[in-house]
């Protein structure tokens, strides 16, 4: 396990507990961490929780690693691994969930949010794309037309629009580690499995 995930049983819940200050960004030490704590999860818990300790989600990418040969674990590696965990994996979104972070986000099967957490894509700012499966996940939850316009945009979503849109599933006022795990329970305990986004039907063309 890496020190800058931790990882703690909740009964049957696993949390996954990002502490990478000050925005957690994804760099490999974390990922690798969250790697780990998700293959110790599929062999003793129901469910896993991903949240960050701290002001934030995942906020981005690691940009002390741009430039330089990728350690494994990729991020795009790494969200298809969460997608295709047998158990459901929940993340737990406050702050923000920019860039990569929303991109594991994605990854992950359920998502519950803060009132003011946002989720955005913003790569285009750096003159890049997101390339952690964004481009082909977010528009099977919002449609090709506001995928786009969110991507090519690089704009912060706010949790209501957010909810309204089907990128997050319930927002809920509370600590994020709390309402995450409760919410992980009510799947749990109503018998819901995975629900992987890269399998939900491809969008309609623009």
């Amino acid at each position: 396990m890496s020190d800058l995930v931790g990882y703690e049983l909740k009964g049957d819940i696993a949390v996954l507990r990002a502490n990478n200050p000050p925005v957690n960004a994804l760099g490999q030490a974390v990922r690798a961490g969250i790697l780990a704590g998700l293959e110790r999860a599929e062999s003793e818990a129901k469910a896993v929780v991903i949240v960050g300790a701290g002001r934030t989600f995942f906020a981005g990418a690691d940009i002390k690693e741009f430039g330089k040969p990728l350690q494994p674990p990729a991020l795009p590696g790494l969200c298809s691994r969460i997608e295709q965990s047998p158990i459901p994996v929940i993340s737990s979104i406050h702050g923000t969930a920019l860039g990569g972070g929303l991109e594991v986000a994605l990854g992950t099967h359920y998502r519950i949010a803060v009132p003011t957490a946002k989720v955005g894509l913003p790569e285009v700012h750096l003159g890049i794309l997101p390339g952690a499966g964004g481009t082909q996940r977010l528009p099977r939850l919002v449609g090709a037309e506001k995928a786009i316009e969110m991507i090519t945009s690089g704009r912060h979503v706010g949790a209501a629009e957010a909810l309204e849109l089907g990128i997050i599933d319930e927002v809920q006022e509370g600590d994020p580690e709390e309402i995450g795990v409760a919410y992980a329970r009510r799947i749990v305990d109503a018998g819901k499995g995975p629900r992987p986004v890269g399998q939900l039907p491809r969008p309609t063309a623009v």
